[in-house]
């Protein structure tokens, strides 16, 4: 699923919201190992972009 996620996020990327909504999908679908990935390939790849999309979304997920 990771690269799944790693194909579709920068397809989506171009919208706030489709990006959100893909990556609360896509986190969704992760175990922990991939989760971890899928995080840290987010904060390199998307972060100056949506930096509070992606915090909210990996903070709510660890709660």
């Amino acid at each position: 699923m990771i690269e799944y996620a790693k194909t579709i996020l920068p397809k989506v990327s171009f919208s706030e919201e489709l990006f959100r909504k893909e990556l609360v999908k896509c986190i969704g679908w992760m175990n922990p190992q991939e989760l971890e990935e899928l995080k840290k390939w987010c904060y390199v790849k998307f972060y100056h972009a949506y930096p509070e999309i992606i915090d909210k979304v990996f903070r709510y997920k660890a709660a």
